[in-house]
């Protein structure tokens, strides 16, 4: 599949860019997170020329500071030109635009030196010669040229990546072909080793471009996408096996055939993300949720207060149609329970009437052609949205309480167990009897993720519940096709070790189903905000050595009961965070983000004391425990950057809140990385690691708020806070005082930006 010249960096439309304030190209849509992040130091720098062109009082130190600045972002675009060209040498496709974007920047890099060259100068107005100084639109012109030009480089740069990703695509597609005709054992044992490298490979390069993707919905897509990939592969090394074992078997092959289709639809899942678009151009048929219609619904009854002509009465009459038509998919479902059918069709009906009740009093008040809201108009607004809440708290306790009684139904696996030991049996008719059990199954958690679906809150978990009810169609009749061959054969271990297989994937969704289900919950009652996805868990081979010496060990239900309260007061510390990063008007801010990312972590870490999670190990919690208490300390910096911003009689505080946060993130560090043996000593040091990250989101709680209250207080500017995760050691310090740009004269980051880029091209020698 080719890529679209102008989708090349991922998901994600509507996202700012650092250089949209500097007139960067509009066409060029940043939605990656690394080619945001390598803009954000130039941006940083070329503002802070921007700005000290206007400051009346120029010392010599002022001026030999900018003619330093301007020199180093023009040898940092030279260096970033040359690696630039070297992508186009090795890219013919990309060869002709990317020569005429490194032109363009080295031009835009000579301009700026030379508007910068003042500090000899000593009357630089006077002499005739254009400088920063005199030029006042010259500068700005250079750098809107740069940042275009800078970001084009990037973004051809990107499209090398989805090249290199949909390239790994080909070769597994291709080594699947090969699987599938395959016919002897040898053979087939020889090119699934290679297709298990090609594999490898694939996850590695679909997880860093996940973890790139700005947009929440597509990072929430491709993780569906690889975790189909991730299951399935143990599923066609079994299947393939069990249908080389028994070629004639009618109910082997269709299991097979099923793995095949299933991979092949995640791989072309995982080029759709990436190239940001679909076969024959068709769009995307995304199903209706209810949680998003009754917001939007809303938001147009809020906005009333303000305009009266914001929406037609008929427009707003059918918006509610639409919602109440979504939910029969609840009533008339034949898993909900009566009492549920009765008072969401009571609530659906009170709606109406109150909706009846605000199109009398909103027309009412056009009429009167009144400039100010009426008291009726407010009450009618205010009754509406809450019958509308209302609404969605039945249809929210409608589906998760079904969700909630199936899982525990299930949770002993008795059909499962039931089908491994009649099909050992070769017993026909009672594999039949528990497939038909499996099939009813299937139907019930299938319909109970529809409705999950609607009541999910955000779109990263509307995307689980769809990844969720493929999995539970998809998989149930693969467990009854691999019943079916085991029953047919039951002395064939191979066709036993498939059906374990296709059983454990079905255990292992039902475990996900109850984990998306706590964070429905916790969306639902505001406890957790939209979901970041992080994944700070090692690769193997990535990480500390002594780590290969340890045993992973988990903790048994008495050291669990030990950590139960230390595990309870940290889930209440996350709550407590999340709800300050909640109150922050801008939540792309540098703070807001660490926040959020730290108390992400502490959750999972919360979760572990309960034996839940992603952390199954000790040795996991330890290595999330190093990665927190490393971020914290990231933060730290972020927030000494921020106190240099203040006034002095605004610092102490939040300078005592760092002077507090430093010591026990190093503290954390030490014990993380400290090797134990035995599980006293071991279990010491979970506690400890625990209470130390107890302390880090005890201080936080402090911090954010007094941060958000200081940033209010002060008026200071946030843009140079709005990264992600921006290279925090090239960040431009914008003071105002004539020394502001001593020392800074790489704060474009000449080695950040040549590393990134390079990390973007196959010129690795490997």
């Amino acid at each position: 599949m080719a890529t679209s010249p102008c989708s090349s960096s991922g998901g994600g439309s509507g996202s700012s860019s650092p250089g949209a304030g500097l007139g960067a190209e509009a066409a060029l849509e940043i939605r990656t997170r690394s080619v945001e992040q390598t803009l954000v130091p130039l941006v940083s720098q070329i503002t802070t020329l921007i700005n000290h062109k206007d400051k009346p009082k120029r010392s010599d130190k002022t001026l030999q500071a900018i003619q330093r600045v301007g020199q180093a972002v023009n040898l940092a675009v030279e260096r970033f030109v040359t690696v630039g060209e070297a992508i186009a040498n090795e890219n013919r496709e990309l060869k002709e635009e990317m020569s005429i974007a490194c032109t363009e920047a080295k031009r835009a890099g000579e301009t700026i030196a030379q508007l910068t060259d003042v500090a000899n100068l000593d009357h630089p107005e006077s002499d005739g010669r254009i400088t920063i100084f005199t030029d006042k639109t010259g500068v700005v012109k250079a750098a809107r040229l740069l940042l275009s030009s800078v970001t084009k480089v990037l973004v051809l740069a990107d499209r090398v990546v989805i090249k290199q990703i949909i390239a790994s695509r080909n070769k597994v597609l291709a080594t699947m072909e090969q699987l599938e005709k395959v016919s002897s054992f040898q053979e087939f044992v020889q090119i699934f080793s290679q297709f298990g490298n090609e594999m490898v490979e694939f996850a590695h390069l679909t997880g860093d471009r996940q973890n790139d993707l700005k947009d929440e919905k597509k990072k929430a897509r491709m993780a569906a996408a690889r975790a189909v990939l991730e299951k399935c592969t143990m599923m066609l090394l079994t299947a393939s096996k069990t249908c080389l074992r028994h070629p004639d078997c009618e109910s082997a092959r269709l299991n097979k055939e099923g793995v095949f289709h299933r991979m092949r639809l995640a791989l072309e899942q995982v080029i759709e993300i990436i190239t940001d678009s679909r076969p024959s151009g068709e769009n995307e048929m995304v199903p209706i949720c209810i949680y998003a219609s009754i917001k939007v619904f809303k938001n147009k009854v809020e906005g009333l207060r303000e305009n009266l002509y914001v929406i037609s009465q008929e427009n707003l009459s059918a918006m509610l149609d639409l919602i109440l038509e979504h939910t029969e998919d609840f009533t008339d479902s034949a898993y909900t329970s009566h009492e549920h059918r009765e008072r969401i069709l009571e609530q659906s009906k009170q709606a109406k009437m109150e909706l009846e009740q605000l199109v009398s009093v909103w027309m009412q008040a056009q009429s009167q052609k009144t400039k100010d809201i009426t008291e009726d108009l407010e009450i009618a607004i205010l009754k509406t949205c809450q019958c509308m809440n209302e609404l969605k708290r039945e249809l929210h306790h409608a589906a998760t309480s079904l969700a909630a009684d199936l899982l525990r139904y299930h949770a002993d696996h008795m059909v499962l167990k039931a089908l491994k030991i009649t099909g050992m049996e070769g017993n026909l008719e009672a594999v039949a009897e528990y497939t038909c059990k499996l099939s009813e199954q299937k139907e019930q958690l299938v319909e109970t993720c529809r409705l999950l679906r609607h009541v999910s809150g955000t779109e990263p978990l509307e995307i689980t519940c769809i990844h969720a009810e493929d999995t539970f169609q998809v998989t149930g009749p693969q467990i009854i096709s691999a019943a079916e061959t085991l029953t047919l054969h039951p002395s064939s271990k191979i066709a036993k070790e498939n059906l374990d297989v296709f059983c454990e994937a079905w255990e292992s969704q039902l475990s996900d189903m109850s984990m998306l289900l706590r964070e429905i919950n916790d969306v639902f009652e505001g406890r957790r905000g939209e979901k970041r996805a992080y994944l700070s868990l090692p690769r193997p081979g990535k990480h500390n050595a002594n780590l290969k010496a340890l045993k992973p060990v988990k903790l048994d239900s008495e050291e669990q009961a030990k950590l139960g309260k230390l595990g309870l007061e940290l889930h209440f510390l996350t709550s407590d965070v999340d709800s300050e990063t909640e109150k922050w008007e801008d939540q792309e801010n540098e703070i807001v983000r660490y926040g959020q990312s730290i108390s992400s972590m502490a959750h999972t870490m919360y979760l572990f004391t309960r034996g839940e999670g992603l952390l199954k190990t000790t040795q996991d919690l330890f290595h999330q425990a190093e990665v927190f208490a490393t971020e914290s300390i990231k933060l730290a910096s972020v927030l000494t950057a921020f106190s240099n911003q203040l006034e002095d009689d605004h610092k102490p505080l939040l300078l005592l809140e760092i002077d507090k946060l430093i010591p026990v993130c190093q503290q954390l560090q030490i014990t993380a990385k400290n090797t134990v043996q035995g599980k006293s000593a071991t279990f010491t040091k979970v506690d400890t690691c625990i209470r130390k990250t107890k302390g880090v989101m005890t201080i936080l709680s402090q911090v954010l708020p007094l941060s958000c209250k200081l940033l209010r207080k002060c008026g200071t500017g946030n843009g140079w806070l709005r990264s992600p995760r921006p290279w925090r050691q090239n960040r431009l310090q914008r003071n105002t005082n004539d020394d502001s740009m001593e020392g800074k004269t790489d704060a474009f980051g000449i080695k950040s930006l040549e590393h990134h880029v390079t990390n973007l091209t196959f010129l690795e020698s490997k």
